[in-house]
Parts: structure tokens; sequence; C-alpha cells
């Protein structure tokens, strides 16, 4: 029986998070051995101290049904810092990505994981573009920067991806054991990206639901990220 590993990032969520481990617990996946990891990235606004009573958070819930493991980063260092240490500590056959938003829904996990667990697929990315799944209508220019993003990354790796950005990205473990991942904020969407398209693996898409947030309710990418995403195409396409 393959075991799954859900990575999480966390950084100043402390109003979404019960409700994202409630969402993560319920998903019902028969057979599936699960294995929850947490890392918080230094958050300022009481995260910190709702992980540090996670029996308290969890006890509401009467069939957790996965092991639970949180760690600590000493200072908010970004996303792709966070994600390796999640990397590091995961011990599962499959590894998946959720963030702690609420942005994305669990209950997409079982089409995400299916083409690797029926063995047709290493990699599966989730793809907010593909279809048909329901999505909160934002920013204009937002969905123009990530489909512009993940057109220079096709145009590098020669994938053919619709969502390049999209947090859910699932491995299979002997995959992700051949990464050296160097990016600390959101530049490890394409880091990732190119680091596996280089592998010549089996990469599947499936569409996923979103329902993103506005600046005001908490959401943290922001232009700047945007270049870096662009700098880290080019970079680790074709400097690396």
């Amino acid at each position: 029986m393959l075991t799954l590993s859900i990575v999480v990032p966390i950084y100043n969520e402390a109003a979404y998070l019960e409700e994202i481990l409630r969402r993560v617990l319920s998903v019902s996946l028969p057979g599936q051995v699960r294995e929850l990891i947490l890392v918080d990235d230094g958050s300022r606004d009481g995260t910190s101290a709702l992980l540090e009573d996670l029996p308290r958070l969890l006890a509401d819930k009467a069939d957790v049904g996965a092991a639970v493991k949180v760690f600590f980063q000493g200072t908010n260092q970004g996303k792709g810092a966070a994600l390796r240490r999640g990397f590091a500590e995961a011990t599962g056959d499959i590894i998946l990505i959720q963030d702690a938003d609420l942005e994305y829904d669990p209950e997409d996990y079982p089409s995400l994981l299916e083409p690797i667990i029926a063995g047709r697929a290493d990699v599966v990315y989730g793809s907010r573009f593909a279809g048909g799944k329901p999505h909160r209508v934002l920013y204009f220019w937002h969905s123009l920067g990530n489909k512009f993003l993940t057109l220079c990354s096709n145009a590098l790796t020669n994938l053919n991806l619709t969502d390049m950005e999209c947090c859910y990205k699932v491995f299979r473990r002997e995959i992700l054991d051949q990464l050296t991942l160097e990016e600390n904020r959101f530049g490890i969407e394409p880091e990732l990206t190119a680091k596996v398209a280089k592998l010549n693996c089996r990469i599947y898409e499936v569409g996923v639901s979103y329902a993103g947030r506005t600046y005001a309710e908490g959401k943290k990418i922001g232009w700047r990220d945007g270049f870096r995403a662009l700098w880290c195409i080019l970079k680790y396409n074709l400097l690396r």
C-alpha cells in the first residue's frame, strides 16, 4: 500500500488553520495511509501558538486518520524553504503540497492521486484553468501573469502545462529525491517545474477548483514574486 505525505507550508494563517486541518483530515481516501506535515514558517499572528496546542485543535476530530507532525522554522524564510523542510521530514511514498489558505480544496485529492496510484504518472500538477472545476473570479492581471509565466516555462521545458504556478503538485518520492531545491520563496514553483522536466518523467495535469483570496483576505504573492518567477524560469532552464 502506498503511503501519502501531505506537506503544508504555513505563514500567518491563524484565521484559517483549524478549517484547513478539518478539510484535509476529512477527505475520504479509502485504504490510503496518510501523514500530515505542518511547517510553520515563522508566523507572527498566533499561528505558532495554535500549532503548539495541536492536541486541542484535533480534539473535536473523532477520526484523525493520519499522523500529524509539526515543525517550526525559527524565522520567516518563504514557501520554498518551508517546502524543503517538509519534504525532508516526509516519509510517504507520495508527497502532495497543500497550501494553508483555503484557496484549494482537499476534496480534489482523489483525482490528483489517481494517475500516480494507477501507475501512469510520476508527477501530477493541478490546474485552475483546465477541467471545468469551479473557481472564484478575481484579478485579471494576476490571472494573465500566471498564464504568461506558464507560457514562458513551457517554452523552455517543452511541457504543455496550463498552470505551472498551481499549488497542487504531487510527486512520487523517487522523483523528489532526485531534486536539489534552492528557492526560498514562490520561485520554488518554476524551479520544481524546470527540474522535474529535466528528468523526463511522466507528468499529468488534473483540473482543480479554486477559491482565490483577495489581498484584503490575506493573499501574499505579489508582483515582485512574478519577476522572481520569470528569473527562476530562465535560471533553472538555461543556466543550470
